[in-house]
């Protein structure tokens, strides 16, 4: 579905992204963990086209999306929940999420959005509650939850999520990683960036392991969280398999 060739990425001359390759296939979730600064959130945006790319080539079911702005990627279905939400804080739970379905309203789908939108509201039933409530009033797990539900108001078949845990408490972490497992039981492709290392690949089907712009490591999940260099860096050296 997403094929990722020697791409490299930046900020003016700043040379972030150096050479990445690697792919989702259909139906699965893709966990790349690293530090902060490893340049996780800049290779998501990038893809997204929100940055422009230096060099190399992404491909979107088959074909280059080097030319596409981001919009097309949303019609294409293809899309991304930002690092710190990003919502509209003054505007109600449910003007986000309407917002998020405007590729369908601009398909004149006004009935599919609005069957999306009780969907998301059967997934997160506290956004339905608080529907006519200030984006900005809600707690963080309920913002995390309400930028999931705009990103899904396109009905996308790949959905990236740029740290999902951040700043959660642990008991909202494993609702949200509840959600994403039951994305993909519904055929949704998901790559996932995330810092807790131990959460992602408690779900994920691959995983990898990004430093200071370039992939160091790459496996399944269980090759990953049994790997001594992961263990040390990443899930600290109490960790256990989740088997044991």
């Amino acid at each position: 579905m997403l094929r990722i060739k020697n791409l490299q990425a930046g900020y003016g001359k700043l040379r972030v992204i150096k050479g990445i390759t690697l792919h989702v296939n259909p139906g699965e979730i893709v966990a790349i963990i690293g530090a902060n600064g490893a340049g996780k959130t800049t290779l998501l945006n990038t893809v997204a086209r929100l940055v422009a790319p230096m060099g190399g080539d992404i491909e979107y079911e088959n074909a280059s999306i080097l030319d596409k702005r981001p919009e097309t990627l949303v019609h294409r279905g293809c899309s991304l929940v930002p690092e710190g939400r990003q919502l509209f804080s003054t505007m109600t739970v449910q003007d986000n999420l309407v917002l998020g379905s405007y590729a369908l309203y601009k398909k004149k789908k006004k009935e599919e959005a609005e069957a999306e939108l009780e969907r998301i509201f059967s997934i997160f039933p506290m956004l339905k509650e608080r529907q006519h409530q200030l984006a900005g009033t809600l707690s963080g797990g309920e913002q995390q939850m309400l930028a999931i539900g705009r990103s899904l108001m396109s009905n996308p078949k790949l959905i990236m999520m740029d740290e999902p845990s951040m700043g959660l408490a642990p008991l909202i972490v494993r609702d949200i990683f509840a959600v994403i497992e039951d994305l993909r039981k519904q055929g949704k492709t998901i790559l996932l960036v995330e810092q807790n290392a131990r959460a992602a690949l408690s779900i994920a089907d691959r995983g990898y392991v990004m430093e200071t712009g370039s992939l160091f490591l790459e496996g399944t999940s269980r090759e990953l969280l049994e790997n001594n260099d992961v263990q040390r860096a990443y899930l600290g050296k109490d960790y256990k398999r989740i088997d044991e």
